[in-house]
């Protein structure tokens, strides 16, 4: 009898083990279900939807090979529409119903940061946001990796590169006031401070704002030669375009990767606009052949050109299936998290900086490169640059 006790016990203990595997959650013996909530529906869908394009396009080519470690990957999106309370309730679907693994290349700023408490709470990695806020990575939590330099990072960067390389003296601030325009804020005061200079002037528009003479007037007159730009599209595009018609020429603005868009390069005016970016344009003839072939697969498949969305999406979904395929068949979120400290080196097919994580590591690059507009087309013109 007491030996049968002790077979019992111990096919019990085996059970309570093998249970545990299973109810890790978002994961069976034959699939990881992975989650992303972006904006598909407002003022950043263009890329929102090209993002979840590109996670389709390498998950899609990863499970038509078999998968990872014998699973296939399913991806379950929500969209925001670029709204905070959508947001909130997208990760909570995701969370809660879905079950996800993992959140993957979440879009927006402010939606990560509100999602943050409850996800990390549940024990769920955010891989990948499709921000460069520093808040994607610090403080520091072993469920948060990002995989580029900071919007801080890049313009830390830019201000040395044209202090040090171009001879400028009067660096100036243009932001617009929301978190993200302080990022930009932040990295030029950082960066001025270091370089032991002062910004010369700083000031801030709304979003929404479409006349911007009056704060350019003020720029001009303070002689400024540089000025850092915490904008997006629209508001990059206007204030510069609206800067030469003034012939005001003898200065240089330049914006974050948040500007570094197939569409800024593309309207009028344009030619002479500075951008920091983490990785190249998939232009169709780009001399890359990998990124030539990244291009025609996806118009082939979304009839349509790939943007930088597209590119970030498949980055974040080839990072996330390089830590999965470290992880082993046994996959848990330690054994996830331990694969993704194992990535070292990463190089994807867009020529970004190296990628590498580890205990304490959660950015893995901080590096960043500077790109110019030039016929109506962004040009790499340096290596990646750091400060």
């Amino acid at each position: 009898m007491s030996h049968r006790l002790t077979m019992l016990a111990a096919c019990a203990l085996v059970a309570m083990a093998t249970g545990a595997s299973a109810q890790t959650r978002g994961v069976t013996k034959t699939e990881i279900v992975l989650g992303s909530h972006t904006d598909l529906s407002g003022v950043g869908s263009v890329s929102g939807s090209a993002s979840v394009n590109g996670m389709n396009l390498r998950f899609g080519a990863i499970n038509d090979q078999g998968g990872i470690n014998g699973r296939k990957v399913r991806l379950i999106v929500e969209d925001h529409g670029y709204q905070v309370p959508k947001a909130v309730q997208a990760c909570n679907k995701l969370i809660n119903r879905d079950k996800v693994f993992a959140i993957v290349a979440a879009g927006g700023t402010p939606m990560n940061n509100a999602c943050f408490k409850d996800q990390l709470a549940a024990g769920v990695p955010n891989l990948f946001p499709f921000s460069a806020a520093r808040s994607m990575y610090e403080p520091l939590d072993r469920l948060k990796f990002a995989n580029s330099a900071s919007y801080t990072d890049q313009m830390r960067a830019a201000v040395s590169y044209f202090v040090k390389e171009k001879g400028k003296k009067a660096v100036c601030v243009m932001y617009q006031d929301t978190d993200f325009g302080k990022e930009i804020l932040d990295g030029g005061t950082l960066q001025a401070a270091k370089l032991g200079i002062s910004l010369k002037e700083i000031t801030t528009h709304k979003p929404t704002d479409q006349d911007f003479s009056a704060p350019l007037l003020k720029l001009r007159q303070a002689g400024c030669d540089l000025v850092l730009l915490g904008s997006i599209t629209r508001d990059s595009i206007v204030p510069y375009t609206t800067a030469r018609k003034m012939g005001w020429t003898d200065v240089d603005f330049v914006a974050s990767s948040a500007a570094y868009e197939v569409v800024a390069a593309t309207a009028q005016g344009m030619d002479g606009f500075y951008a920091m970016s983490v990785t190249n344009i998939p232009y169709a003839d780009s001399a890359s052949p990998e990124i030539r072939a990244f291009a025609e697969t996806y118009k082939k498949k979304f009839n349509v050109d790939p943007n930088m969305g597209a590119v970030y999406g498949y980055v974040a979904a080839d990072l996330t299936a390089t830590g999965l395929k470290n992880a082993g068949a046994d996959l848990t979120s330690d054994s996830f998290i331990k694969g993704m400290e194992a990535i070292k080196g990463y190089k994807d097919i867009f020529n970004g900086p190296a990628i590498s994580f580890g205990p304490d590591i959660r950015q893995g690059a901080n590096a960043s490169f500077l790109a110019v507009v030039k016929d109506g087309r962004w040009s790499r013109i340096t290596p990646a640059l750091t400060y």
